[in-house]
């Protein structure tokens, strides 16, 4: 009898997010285990009763996906869960908490593949603003976007705690990150592309803002509850020209489509894959490029 794909989903908060455990499922991981309170110290012996349980035949039915809401606390997690195999004990690894890597993952593809169909150059050398930038998926659409050349700024409530975030952020993930506050209009005139990251249901950008946005070329938005986080841009629009800008606006159901087929395939990736594979950060960007390239993809060109 052959082995199950066994799954074994970390999360150090009360619980897996249901729709991750979906996820897995329906990439056909066939035991799925959720696992709570699960913390950054006790990550490594977790992993290694993981590994040695099935010995090195076992080791490529096995996975571990980690979770919860805080990406630099699941970063580090990965790290010592990696840390803690060695061959022939090692076991496919995937980290992706509150979907803050897929979904910023599937938000920043969207908008290069936007600028480069519509404008000949991608994010590189682009000045991007991303408001709610403190939040899970708003510091790592940052980190994704400054990886891709971009001039990157965080802007949350406070300029001080947005520019600690983006000081923090961009020494764990290696790139260089500002901060600012989510009222400066300067930051907001300046900016080539928007990404609005705030919390559902709380409009970031209206149109009087929209107005004086001179220089914007590109706006995503991931609130799919209403209000619309930019004003006038539906959830389902896809590079669609945004009333009261020059710019085009990508909704945030159009983005969720890239989203969910960015992290089903990580997961089938994790399950088929010969040899044991890590899906982080850009893993999850590579892939979700990959998604939009495809002739099928209307964002394809």
């Amino acid at each position: 009898m052959e082995r199950p794909y066994v799954l074994h989903m970390f999360t150090p908060g009360k619980q897996m997010s249901p729709f991750d455990v979906n996820m897995a499922a329906d990439a056909g991981w066939q035991i799925i285990v959720p696992y709570a309170e699960v913390d950054a110290d006790s990550i490594a012996a977790m992993t290694q009763d993981t590994i040695f349980s099935r010995g090195p035949k076992g080791a490529r039915r096995s996975g571990i996906f980690i979770g919860g809401r805080d990406v630099m606390l699941a970063q580090d997690m990965a790290d010592k869960a990696r840390a803690a195999m060695f061959k022939p004990f090692v076991v496919s690894l995937m980290a992706d908490p509150s979907g803050a890597f897929t979904t910023a993952a599937a938000m920043v593809a969207s908008v290069d593949a936007a600028l480069l169909r519509l404008h000949g150059a991608g994010l590189a050398q682009r000045r991007v603003l991303i408001v709610g930038g403190t939040g899970p998926v708003g510091r790592i659409a940052g980190v994704m976007a400054a990886q891709l050349g971009a001039d990157v700024t965080l802007a949350g409530r406070s300029a001080p705690s947005s520019e600690q975030a983006a000081r923090d952020t961009g020494a764990r993930f290696g790139v260089a990150l500002r901060g600012g506050a989510s009222a400066d209009r300067d930051l907001l005139a300046a900016a080539d592309v928007v990404l609005a990251c705030a919390t559902a249901g709380v409009q970031v950008l209206g149109v009087q803002e929209l107005a004086a946005a001179a220089q914007l070329k590109v706006a995503a938005d991931v609130n799919a509850v209403p209000p619309e986080g930019i004003a006038g841009l539906g959830v389902m629009d896809d590079a669609k020209p945004l009333t009261g800008s020059s710019a085009v606006g990508i909704g945030a159901l159009a983005i969720g489509n890239v989203k969910y087929q960015t992290q089903q395939r990580l997961l089938v990736q994790m399950r088929e894959a010969d040899k044991p594979v890590t899906q982080g950060v850009a893993e999850a960007l590579a892939m979700a490029r990959a998604v939009l390239a495809e002739p099928s993809s209307p964002k394809a060109a």
